[in-house]
Protein backbone atom coordinates (compact mmCIF):
# COMPACT_ATOMS: atom_id res chain seq x y z
CA UNK A 1 0.00 0.00 0.00
CA UNK A 2 1.32 3.00 -0.78
CA UNK A 3 2.20 5.54 1.60
CA UNK A 4 1.60 9.50 1.40
CA UNK A 5 1.95 12.42 3.71
CA UNK A 6 -0.84 15.01 4.23
CA UNK A 7 -0.42 18.70 5.71
CA UNK A 8 -3.22 20.78 6.13
CA UNK A 9 -4.42 23.99 7.41
CA UNK A 10 -7.34 26.28 7.13
CA UNK A 11 -7.46 29.96 7.63
CA UNK A 12 -10.24 32.76 8.38
CA UNK A 13 -10.62 36.57 8.00
CA UNK A 14 -12.73 37.10 10.81
CA UNK A 15 -14.68 34.18 11.59
CA UNK A 16 -16.80 34.03 9.89
CA UNK A 17 -15.73 35.54 7.25
CA UNK A 18 -13.14 35.03 3.75
CA UNK A 19 -12.00 32.00 4.26
CA UNK A 20 -9.05 29.74 2.65
CA UNK A 21 -7.41 26.09 2.96
CA UNK A 22 -3.94 24.70 1.85
CA UNK A 23 -2.61 20.79 1.78
CA UNK A 24 0.42 19.90 0.94
CA UNK A 25 0.54 16.00 -0.06
CA UNK A 26 3.88 14.12 -0.36
CA UNK A 27 4.76 10.75 -1.90
CA UNK A 28 7.73 9.52 -1.93
CA UNK A 29 10.05 12.56 -3.99
CA UNK A 30 6.95 14.46 -5.27
CA UNK A 31 5.23 17.16 -3.38
CA UNK A 32 2.20 18.27 -4.51
CA UNK A 33 0.06 21.86 -3.10
CA UNK A 34 -3.17 22.54 -3.15
CA UNK A 35 -5.33 25.38 -2.10
CA UNK A 36 -8.72 27.07 -2.31
CA UNK A 37 -11.09 29.87 -0.80
CA UNK A 38 -14.63 30.85 0.10
CA UNK A 39 -16.02 34.26 0.30
CA UNK A 40 -18.40 33.50 4.07
CA UNK A 41 -17.09 30.69 5.98
CA UNK A 42 -15.80 29.72 8.86
CA UNK A 43 -12.22 28.47 10.25
CA UNK A 44 -13.65 24.95 11.09
CA UNK A 45 -14.97 24.52 7.51
CA UNK A 46 -11.87 25.25 6.27
CA UNK A 47 -9.93 23.11 8.17
CA UNK A 48 -12.03 20.16 7.04
CA UNK A 49 -12.06 21.42 3.50
CA UNK A 50 -8.65 21.50 3.28
CA UNK A 51 -8.79 17.45 4.82
CA UNK A 52 -11.24 16.31 1.99
CA UNK A 53 -10.04 18.26 -1.18
CA UNK A 54 -6.27 16.37 -0.21
CA UNK A 55 -8.20 13.18 0.09
CA UNK A 56 -9.84 13.26 -2.87
CA UNK A 57 -6.62 13.81 -5.12
CA UNK A 58 -5.90 9.88 -4.35
CA UNK A 59 -6.54 7.63 -6.54
CA UNK A 60 -5.60 4.09 -4.84
CA UNK A 61 -6.08 2.73 -1.54
CA UNK A 62 -3.45 4.50 0.99
CA UNK A 63 -1.75 4.50 4.04
CA UNK A 64 -2.41 8.13 5.09
CA UNK A 65 -1.09 10.42 7.06
CA UNK A 66 -2.67 13.67 8.16
CA UNK A 67 -1.06 16.26 10.16
CA UNK A 68 -3.06 19.51 11.23
CA UNK A 69 -2.83 22.46 13.82
CA UNK A 70 -6.64 21.75 14.40
CA UNK A 71 -7.93 20.24 17.37
CA UNK A 72 -10.75 20.45 16.13
CA UNK A 73 -10.18 18.02 13.06
CA UNK A 74 -7.54 15.36 14.31
CA UNK A 75 -9.87 14.89 17.84
CA UNK A 76 -12.97 14.16 15.86
CA UNK A 77 -11.47 10.83 14.60
CA UNK A 78 -8.45 10.39 17.22
CA UNK A 79 -10.87 10.54 20.50
CA UNK A 80 -14.10 8.99 18.08
CA UNK A 81 -15.99 11.78 18.17
CA UNK A 82 -17.23 11.09 14.90
CA UNK A 83 -17.88 7.79 15.42
CA UNK A 84 -20.32 8.85 17.81
CA UNK A 85 -21.54 11.66 16.19
CA UNK A 86 -22.73 8.92 13.34
CA UNK A 87 -23.89 6.40 16.34
CA UNK A 88 -26.05 9.41 18.04
CA UNK A 89 -27.42 10.28 14.06
CA UNK A 90 -24.94 13.28 13.98
CA UNK A 91 -26.34 14.92 17.50
CA UNK A 92 -23.09 15.80 19.95
CA UNK A 93 -23.11 14.61 23.17
CA UNK A 94 -25.57 17.26 24.36
CA UNK A 95 -28.08 16.40 21.68
CA UNK A 96 -27.51 19.22 19.39
CA UNK A 97 -27.00 18.79 15.88
CA UNK A 98 -23.08 18.59 14.58
CA UNK A 99 -22.13 21.43 13.21
CA UNK A 100 -20.63 21.15 9.16
CA UNK A 101 -22.78 17.65 9.15
CA UNK A 102 -22.40 17.15 5.44
CA UNK A 103 -18.76 18.23 5.24
CA UNK A 104 -17.82 15.55 8.25
CA UNK A 105 -19.84 12.81 6.06
CA UNK A 106 -17.85 13.25 3.22
CA UNK A 107 -14.67 13.57 5.35
CA UNK A 108 -15.76 10.32 7.19
CA UNK A 109 -16.10 8.46 3.79
CA UNK A 110 -12.91 9.40 2.30
CA UNK A 111 -11.43 8.45 5.84
CA UNK A 112 -13.28 4.55 4.98
CA UNK A 113 -11.15 4.15 1.26
CA UNK A 114 -7.44 4.44 2.83
CA UNK A 115 -6.34 3.49 6.45
CA UNK A 116 -5.62 6.84 7.65
CA UNK A 117 -4.02 8.72 10.64
CA UNK A 118 -4.80 11.59 11.60
CA UNK A 119 -1.49 13.42 13.68
CA UNK A 120 -1.53 17.10 15.69
CA UNK A 121 0.86 19.64 14.99
CA UNK A 122 1.41 22.71 16.98
CA UNK A 123 0.21 25.61 14.89
CA UNK A 124 2.65 28.66 13.67
CA UNK A 125 5.58 26.65 15.18
CA UNK A 126 8.56 25.11 13.42
CA UNK A 127 6.79 22.93 11.61
CA UNK A 128 7.91 23.71 7.81
CA UNK A 129 5.08 22.07 6.27
CA UNK A 130 2.00 23.04 8.40
CA UNK A 131 3.54 26.60 8.02
CA UNK A 132 3.61 26.59 3.94
CA UNK A 133 0.18 25.04 4.38
CA UNK A 134 -0.66 28.37 6.63
CA UNK A 135 0.56 30.27 3.80
CA UNK A 136 -1.38 28.70 1.35
CA UNK A 137 -3.92 29.18 3.05
CA UNK A 138 -3.80 32.42 3.92
CA UNK A 139 -2.79 33.45 -0.01
CA UNK A 140 -5.92 31.90 -1.09
CA UNK A 141 -8.05 34.00 0.68
CA UNK A 142 -6.19 37.35 -1.20
CA UNK A 143 -7.48 35.66 -4.15
CA UNK A 144 -10.95 36.50 -3.61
Amino acid sequence: MKEVTIYTDGACSGNPGPGGWGAILIYEENRKEISGASKDTTNNIMEITAVIEALKLLKFECHVKIYSDSAYVVNAFNQGWIYNWRKNNWKTANKEPVKNKELWEELYDLTKKHKVEFIKVKGHSDNEYNNRCDSLATGAINTL
